[in-house]
């Protein structure tokens, strides 16, 4: 993937995982930080989960109530969270409109490693 990425060139990059119904696709890796987009169909969840990387995010389409930690608020386009490491966070996507966001980790997280703890 090339360093400058359209909001389509990321949508079209992206790969579905019927598991968790969410289409994701790493866009760039970094020697200190790794560039996410991430898709949430309608009526599906993002699963509360954490991870020993922090997560920055920003939402780009759509609505969902969000979880991290102990703090759980309603977010929408423009709107952005950070996940610390090890923090549980995940949301309930709200509407008919799916949820797009970016995340940043820090470190990179190596992809799916199995460093992630689903709750």
């Amino acid at each position: 993937m090339s360093l400058i990425v359209t909001l389509s060139e990321a949508d079209e990059a992206a790969e579905y995982f019927p598991e968790m119904q969410v289409w994701h696709t790493m866009l760039v890796a970094g020697t200190y930080q790794e560039l996410n987009w991430v898709k949430f169909e309608p009526g599906s969840r993002y699963p509360l989960h954490s991870h020993p990387y922090e997560q920055t995010s920003v939402v780009i389409q759509g609505r969902m109530r969000l979880t991290v930690g102990d703090e759980v608020r309603e977010v929408g386009p423009g709107d952005m969270w950070f996940a610390p490491s090890d923090v549980p966070h995940g949301g309930e996507i709200l509407g008919n409109e799916p949820v797009i966001f970016i995340d940043v980790y820090s470190p990179p997280s190596g992809g799916h490693d199995g460093s992630v703890t689903y709750f």
